[in-house]
């Protein structure tokens, strides 16, 4: 072949990923920039609330009000049979549409959940209202499905960004998490672009990560190996546990109370009294609990268990947030106690149970990879990857996500394309 010819097809090659990576750079800046502004409303709206409740304990009783007004408020416009988290998943796989008033609804009943004490986290809201953006903005500009499945993930990686403070893990997050096997890698430079630009927004914002300081261990010993196997295979177990909990209790409420109304106003009762029952620990994130066990080794034995059973009634009642930060919160106070059973360091332990644990409901090593390394630093990496790997491989195909599918199988090269349980 000439040189002619190949400077032809060489240079026009070049020249078209030049025109993609300008392109995919300024549109990522402008959803970085507005996702993140929308990110920070949402971050400083829980803090808000959550502050509020702290000093108003009373706040509490209000959760069946609150509860029917974030059911009356989808119901009103509409949106009584949204699947959440799942719906953005499907967009991305299956070119599905994304309505743009999930954006306000799933941030403003969010806020509501956190201002009663219902126990959720805020990424389903960060991801919803990130996909909901970003395809807002492809249909104003006029995109095709391709760079509007793109554009998706850009407001998933701005909101996790914005929301959570960890860039790189909300790069990887929205482009594994969808088919695990398949990386949407078409999407990195935008989805890059968008979580480095939320990021800096909410930086500028005051909003930031939560910086987690653990102790020095040493170095990688034998018991240390040993003790983080076992830790991962009881992470797999949790994460399976928690799942189809969530999964099973959500099907059976909806079978055996029909009534949206009357069945978050039952579950509130519960849960209030419950509350009354275990204290106040279990209500909203639960941030304090989970730096206690990261930094200090400290969690009540039974901490993970009573935050899996206050998650999974929030949520299957009808409460909106995000099931992420309760693994976390799950993760964390079981690997303390581990670490304590075990006689080597709680405080690590319970960072690798957060890690392990968000890792078997996600089915997301690399992002869980990512989400160790920023929260923790990979100071002692030998031990996530450990916990990492050996948590996704025994943790099945259970899943956060009914949405989600495991395209290659856990334990050999082949291929299954099979839907998360």
């Amino acid at each position: 072949m000439s040189f002619e010819k190949i400077w032809k097809k060489d240079g026009k090659s070049l020249f078209d990923s030049l025109v993609a990576l300008a392109k995919w750079i300024v549109l990522a800046c402008i959803t970085g920039v507005i996702v993140g502004l929308v990110g920070v409303v949402m971050v400083k709206g829980i803090n808000f609330v959550t502050e509020l409740r702290g000093e108003h304990s009373w706040l509490i009783f209000l959760m069946p009000v609150a509860g029917v007004i974030s059911v009356l408020l989808y119901k009103i416009t509409g949106r009584e049979k949204d699947s959440g988290t799942n719906a953005v998943l499907s967009a991305i796989r299956n070119q599905n549409q994304i309505h743009f008033r999930t954006a306000p609804l799933i941030i403003i009943s969010t806020i509501l959940t956190h201002l009663v004490g219902g126990s959720s986290g805020r990424e389903g809201a960060a991801l919803q209202f990130g996909g909901s953006l970003g395809e807002s903005i492809s249909k104003v500009l006029r995109f095709n499905e391709k760079d509007k499945t793109t554009l998706i993930m850009c407001g998933m990686s701005a909101a996790f960004s914005a929301v959570f403070g960890l860039p790189l893990s909300a790069v990887i997050f929205p482009i594994e998490v969808v088919s695990v096997g398949i990386m949407y890698y078409s999407a990195l430079v935008p989805c890059t672009v968008a979580a480095l630009v939320a990021h800096e927004v909410a930086l500028f914002c005051g909003v930031q990560a939560v910086p987690y300081k653990l102790p020095d261990v040493g170095s990688v010993t034998v018991k240390g190996v040993i003790v983080t196997v076992v830790l991962a295979i009881l992470c797999a177990v949790i994460s399976m546990v928690f799942c189809q909990l969530l999964h099973s209790t959500q099907h059976l409420l909806e079978k055996t109370i029909r009534n949206k109304f009357i069945r978050i106003i039952a579950g509130s009762i519960v849960l209030i009294g419950l509350t009354m029952i275990f204290g106040t620990d279990y209500n909203g994130i639960g941030g304090n609990v989970i730096l206690n066990a990261v930094e200090k080794g400290e969690a009540v034995p039974w901490a993970f268990i009573l935050k899996m059973v206050f998650t999974v009634i929030t949520l299957s009642i009808g409460f909106k947030g995000g099931e992420i930060v309760p693994s976390f919160f799950i993760g964390a106070t079981f690997g303390a106690v581990v670490g304590h059973i075990a006689g080597f360091s709680p405080e690590l332990c319970a960072s690798l149970g957060l890690v392990g644990v968000f890792c078997g409901v996600t089915n997301c090593p690399l992002a869980s990879l990512m989400i160790a390394c920023e929260m923790f630093t990979f100071e002692r990496a030998e031990y996530y990857l450990i916990v990492v790997g050996i948590t996704y491989l025994i943790s099945g195909y259970k899943s956060l996500y009914s949405s989600q599918k495991i395209v290659y199988s856990k334990t050999e090269p082949t291929f299954v394309n099979k839907e998360t349980e």
